[in-house]
């Protein structure tokens, strides 16, 4: 049995890996979707006030009660608090799995890796709004998109722009990343920035990594939980492909 602790991006809380938890739990593992403070039902827990340091925190609480052995599963924007946490207690985790998203830099916030989002810019009163809509190139079903709209919250934004504390320990774990092809994510990309000899990719050739493509857009825990639910398995048992394997 192996433990799953599934960290949601943004917007999201537990509720958005219902069906992934669900599969896990039916072939006989442990899953634990993490709410992170001030979201979903934990917004009432003044979201104005978190940043990315509490949603850290609150992760690596988790890690230090459920490990070791967990397997840390990060969706998008929640790779930063999950990879941070993992820094900090590297023992506790046997692999960390990044879906549909990259690593950050020491330092680094969300709203630097990804500027093309303006996430800062659109905030108010301390709060990025929800989006008003997913594009339907991310292949999320009606059903699933409308409990996308009714239980998604508000991000706090000092979640996006507090910078991201890594010592390095964290580059010593096995790791496995999901691509999201529809999202533009893929091995081939994954390729070419290892090409550009930069030092912040080296890593994705690290014969510890494997990497999974996933036809489907940038929310598979919401498009295609079944198929997601077993690449996590099969993650966990250190399957995948290499970053220059066939």
């Amino acid at each position: 049995m192996t433990t799953f602790l599934l960290v949601p991006g943004l917007f999201m809380g537990g509720w958005a890996w219902e069906a992934v938890a669900a599969e896990l739990t039916a072939q006989g593992h442990r899953a634990l979707p993490v709410t992170l403070p001030g979201m979903a039902e934990r917004a009432e827990e003044d979201p104005v006030g978190v940043g990315l340091r509490e949603h850290t925190d609150a992760v690596a609480e988790l890690l230090d009660t459920e490990g070791p052995g967990i397997v840390l599963v990060a969706h998008s924007y929640g790779i930063f608090p999950a990879l941070a946490a993992a820094d900090r207690h590297p023992g506790q985790v046997a692999r960390v799995v990044f879906v549909d998203t990259g690593f950050p830099e020491p330092g680094e916030s969300v709203a630097a890796q990804m500027p093309q989002l303006g996430l800062p810019d659109h905030a108010l009163d301390g709060l990025v709004p929800v989006p008003e809509e997913i594009p339907a190139v991310h292949a999320v079903p009606p059903s699933e998109l409308e409990r996308y709209h009714r239980l998604a919250t508000p991000q706090p934004v000092r979640t996006v722009t507090e910078p991201i504390e890594l010592t390095g320990a964290w580059l010593k774990l096995p790791t496995t990343g999901v691509f999201c092809l529809a999202n533009g994510l893929s091995l081939e990309f994954a390729r070419t920035l290892h090409g550009t000899g930069l030092p912040r990719f080296a890593k994705l050739a690290d014969p510890a990594v494997t990497f999974f493509e996933l036809a489907t857009g940038h929310y598979p825990m919401l498009s295609t939980p079944v198929e997601l639910a077993d690449v996590l398995m099969r993650a966990a048992a250190g399957e995948g492909v290499g970053l220059y394997e066939d």
